[in-house]
């Protein structure tokens, strides 16, 4: 049976953690996404999650839809992020809150963690 729950500790809580993406993490762009990636040292690390939706996403109705969207993608799709990985989401200001549901989101992501995926397997073999 496979487990499809979104525990605490794949979630970033704090900002110190937040700070630390934005600096340090690489970007990646989709048309309506920015992901900032932070790769941490401890590769077996449990990959984490943070959502930043700021008031320039639309009302606090559309703010939270937008979080609930993005938290149920990556609960269904955590087999396929690589551990050892910090994860920032900030949806883009043109964005429009009312067309997220979880196709957009997954047509718009889900390419970047296949990426992600990718390179995660490259360092591995280079480090072997």
């Amino acid at each position: 049976m496979i487990c499809l729950t979104f525990p605490r500790t794949h979630r970033l809580t704090r900002r110190p953690e937040f700070v630390k993406c934005y600096d340090d993490g690489r970007r990646y762009f989709s048309k309506n996404f920015v992901l900032f990636v932070l790769e941490k040292e401890d590769l077996t690390a449990p990959w984490r999650v943070g959502l930043a939706v700021t008031k320039k996403t639309g009302s606090a109705v559309q703010r939270n839809r937008v979080k609930r969207v993005l938290r149920e993608f990556f609960r269904l799709n955590q087999r396929e992020i690589p551990n050892g990985i910090d994860v920032v989401v900030v949806p883009k200001r043109r964005m429009d809150p009312e067309r997220v549901d979880l196709t957009f989101v997954t047509q718009e992501i889900l390419p970047i963690i296949h990426k992600l995926r990718e390179r995660s397997a490259r360092d591995g073999e280079d480090e072997a």
